[in-house]
């Protein structure tokens, strides 16, 4: 039987089905946090559920959702984009941002 779909579909089904072992495949770049409102704000989207919350920067459940993301192995890209939002717009204070996420522990293994 000949099968209709494309190449490039299979592998992204292949793809999708090898990260179900708890081991994480991505194809292109994944974005965990969504800057709103000047830093006040973003949208936090977590691979492990498949949600997208929307949380205030300076809740504890900004907090929590970014040590859940951390425990599942992706603290060091969420550093990353920490540093990378900071450098981009310094005037929103991701660096306390980072910082208070460090104070309270999320970053620690």
């Amino acid at each position: 039987m000949a099968s209709n779909t494309s190449k490039t579909a299979r592998a992204s089904v292949r793809a999708g089905q090898a990260g179900q072992g708890g081991a994480l495949s991505v194809l292109g770049e994944f974005k965990y946090l969504i800057p709103l409102n000047g830093g006040k704000h973003a949208y936090v989207r977590n691979l492990t559920n498949g949600k997208t919350t929307h949380l205030s920067t300076s809740s504890e459940a900004f907090v929590e959702e970014i040590r859940v993301l951390t425990a599942a192995g992706h603290g060091t890209k969420i550093r990353a984009e920490l540093a990378a939002l900071a450098e981009a717009n310094p005037a929103d204070d991701w660096t306390g941002i980072e910082a208070r996420l460090a104070e309270a522990g999320v970053f620690e293994g």
